[in-house]
C-alpha cells in the first residue's frame, strides 16, 4: 500500500491552505533568520531585513510566476484565469532570483548600502529558501525527473517509504529531483558558511559563489527532468549541453524525456552554464581590475548617514559627530566593532561612554586650568601680586599656585596618562 501525502494542509471555510504555501513561508522565515544573525555582525537592524522580505518575497514571486508563464505562454495564453494560480505549482526559481535581485537593487539604493554588501549577506538566504521550498514540489508531486525503479529509490538511494511512496506518479516510479537539489542546496549552504569566514574574500564573492555553486548543481540536475522550459536551439549547442553532462550517465539511466517538438535546449540548463562561467569571469575581472576595492568583512556604512549636527552657537559640526568613512571604498579590515575580528557590537563610535568636550578634544601638553569655585562665577584675573595683597591684609604669604599643583600638574600633563 503506497503512502500518499495530501497537497492540502487544512481548509477553514472557503480558505483552503496549501503545504505548498507553508514551505515556502518557512524558507522565507529561515532566510530572514539567516540574514538577521548576520546582519548584526555588521551593525544592520532586524527591521531593515524585515522591510527587505517584505518587499523581495512578492517581487521574487511575481518574477517567478511571469517567467515560468511566459515560457508556456502556449498554454497559459488559453488558460489566462491560471496564471495566478501558484498553489499548484508552475514558479521557475530564476525566475525568483531575477525578481529578488531588482527589489534589492532598488532597496539598497533607497537606503544608501552597496548592493553587493548587502547581497552578500542574503546569498545564504536565498540558498536556504531554495532548499527548503524544494520541499514544497514535493508535497505537489512536481519538478520530478525521469522514469526509474522502486529498487533504485529504496535500495540504492536508501530512501525512507514517503518518500518513494510521493515519487510514484502516474504508475512509475521518478528520480526525486526535488530531494537532489534540496541536499545539493544544503551542502551549498554550508559552504557558503565557511567562505565567509575567509578574511581575503571581496565584497560581491560571495554571492557570486552562490550563483557558481547553485547554477553547478543545477544543470546536472535540470537534465533529469520532465517538464523543463525548453526552445529550439542550433544542434551544436544542444549536443554541447549533452556532452558536458555525459559523465552522469555512470549514476543515472540517461537524461529526462523532452519532447523534441517543444524544444531540443533545457533554458534553465544553458542558463546554468552561463552562469558559471560568468561568475568566475566576473571575479577575475574584478581582482584583477582592482575594481573590488571592499572587502566582506569592511564595516558596511549607509551613504545616507545623517549629516553631523552643528555645535550650539556656532556654524561648524559638532566634534563628536564624525563622519563614518564609507566601507566599499576602503579595503581591508578596518577593525570597526560589529566586524569578524573584532568584536560582535552594533557599529557606532569606538567609545561611546566618553563624555562629549564642547570645546572639544584635550591637548595633553597643555596645563590644566585651574578650577572655579562651585558656588561663585569665575573672576576676572587680578593684576596684583597675590603675596603682596595677602601682606596687605596681614595674613602670611599665599604658596604659589605652582607649588601647589606641581604634583597634579605633572600627572595630567603626562602623555600616557
Amino acid at each position: 500500500m503506497l503512502l500518499r501525502l495530501d497537497p492540502i494542509a487544512f481548509t477553514l471555510g472557503p480558505l483552503t491552505v496549501h503545504w505548498y504555501g507553508i514551505i515556502l513561508g518557512l524558507g522565507a522565515l529561515v532566510g530572514l533568520m539567516l540574514a538577521i544573525r548576520e546582519g548584526k555582525r555588521f551593525g544592520l537592524s532586524p527591521d531593515f531585513f524585515l522591510d527587505l522580505l517584505l518587499f523581495g518575497v512578492p517581487s521574487a514571486i511575481i518574477a517567478a510566476r511571469l517567467y515560468y508563464v511566459a515560457f508556456k505562454w502556449d498554454y497559459y495564453g488559453s488558460h489566462p484565469g491560471e496564471i495566478v494560480q501558484i498553489w499548484n505549482g508552475g514558479i521557475a526559481i530564476y525566475g525568483a532570483i531575477i525578481g529578488a535581485i531588482i527589489c534589492g537593487i532598488f532597496y539598497t539604493r533607497a537606503k544608501g548600502y552597496p548592493f553587493f554588501r548587502i547581497a552578500d549577506i542574503c546569498a545564504p538566504s536565498l540558498l536556504a529558501g531554495q532548499m527548503i521550498g524544494r520541499w514544497g514540489n514535493f508535497m505537489n508531486q512536481e519538478a520530478y525527473g525521469g522514469e526509474t525503479t522502486e529498487t533504485f529509490l529504496r535500495d540504492t538511494l536508501h530512501l525512507p517509504r514517503f518518500i518513494v511512496d510521493q515519487m510514484y506518479i502516474d504508475g512509475l516510479y521518478r528520480h526525486p529531483t526535488f530531494l537532489y537539489e534540496s541536499l545539493w542546496s544544503l551542502v551549498g549552504l554550508a559552504i557558503l558558511f565557511i567562505i565567509r569566514r575567509l578574511r581575503f574574500l571581496k565584497a560581491g564573492e560571495l554571492l557570486t559563489a552562490y550563483f557558481i555553486w547553485y547554477s553547478i548543481g543545477r544543470f546536472f540536475i535540470e537534465a533529469l527532468r520532465t517538464d523543463s522550459l525548453a526552445f529550439r536551439g542550433p544542434e551544436w549547442l544542444a549536443s554541447l549541453l549533452r556532452g558536458l553532462w555525459s559523465p552522469m550517465n555512470m549514476i543515472f539511466d540517461g537524461q529526462g524525456y523532452l519532447d523534441p517538438a517543444y524544444g531540443n535546449i533545457r533554458i534553465s540548463q544553458l542558463l546554468a552554464l552561463i552562469l558559471v562561467l560568468a561568475g568566475i569571469v566576473f571575479i577575475a575581472v574584478r581582482r584583477a581590475s582592482g575594481a573590488a576595492a571592499a572587502y566582506y568583512h569592511d564595516p558596511i556604512v549607509s551613504a545616507k548617514q545623517p549629516a553631523a549636527v552643528a555645535a550650539p552657537g556656532t556654524d561648524e559640526p559638532a566634534r563628536n559627530t564624525p563622519e563614518a568613512p564609507v566601507a566599499s571604498e576602503a579595503p581591508g579590515n578596518s577593525g570597526v566593532p560589529g566586524v569578524l575580528g573584532t568584536s560582535d557590537a552594533s557599529e557606532g563610535p569606538a567609545h561611546p561612554e566618553a563624555p562629549t568636550d564642547p570645546e572639544g578634544p584635550i591637548d595633553p601638553g597643555a596645563p590644566a586650568a585651574p578650577e572655579a569655585a562651585a558656588d561663585k562665577p569665575p573672576e576676572a584675573p587680578s593684576e596684583a601680586d597675590p603675596a603682596l595683597q595677602a601682606e596687605d591684609r596681614g595674613a602670611p604669604p599665599a604658596e604659589p599656585a605652582q607649588d601647589r599643583k606641581q604634583t597634579g600638574d605633572k600627572r595630567e600633563n603626562d602623555p600616557e596618562d
